[in-house]
């Protein structure tokens, strides 16, 4: 049996750029695109307590006002875990953050929810990256969701998420998770839409 609050991995890199590219699709006037990283965590989360949040990435960074968000909501700061673009750190930064992860299963006692902001599937075959991880702690007993964008999530971990736990497309919060920096500003986000357990 699980408990409703949910563990938060968010690869920022891959949201961003996989957000980047949809942008350039579908957008019709340049601009600086952002995501709302504030918007995203409580897609992310839902309504549900969040026990902590984990983020990798480097480009753009969040906020100052997004770290104090969510160490409002959670009362505990995030764990960070920045990859060098220059340093050929970043299979090592990755590495590091999937140990995390896999702690969780020994950590927590009934199992609870993760939720991993990432289409990354890379290494998968291997027994290795995210998709490998949140399989794992799903066979001894955690829920698991992934939000990502359509387009950049591999097609094997959306299928396996839509049946083994929740897949939550970022393309249907597109307007709520980003927005044009002068041109477009945010919209509200509507929760109402979001897949949930008893959906699927």
């Amino acid at each position: 049996m699980t408990t409703d609050r949910v563990h938060i991995v968010w690869d920022n890199s891959n949201i961003f750029v996989s957000g980047k590219k949809l942008c350039d699709r579908q957008e019709y006037r340049p601009g600086p695109f952002r995501i709302h990283f504030q918007h995203l965590i409580d897609l992310a989360a839902d309504g549900r307590p969040i026990e902590q949040v984990f983020c990798v990435g480097s480009v753009p960074p969040p906020t100052d006002a997004v770290w104090g968000h969510i160490e409002r909501l959670t009362g505990k700061k995030p764990e960070l875990y920045e990859r060098g673009a220059a340093s050929g750190t970043e299979q090592a930064v990755d590495q590091a953050l999937q140990t995390r992860m896999l702690r969780l299963g020994y950590d927590y006692d009934p199992p609870e929810t993760i939720v991993l902001l990432s289409g990354d599937g890379r290494g998968f075959e291997e027994g290795i990256g995210f998709f490998a991880d949140i399989r794992r702690l799903h066979r001894v007993g955690w829920n698991v969701e992934v939000l990502a964008w359509n387009d950049s999530v591999k097609r094997e971990m959306r299928d396996w998420a839509e049946s083994a736990g929740i897949f939550v497309p970022l393309d249907s919060f597109y307007s709520s998770v980003t927005y044009l920096e002068t041109l477009r500003p945010v919209k509200a986000l509507n929760l109402a839409d979001r897949p949930r357990k008893s959906e699927v």
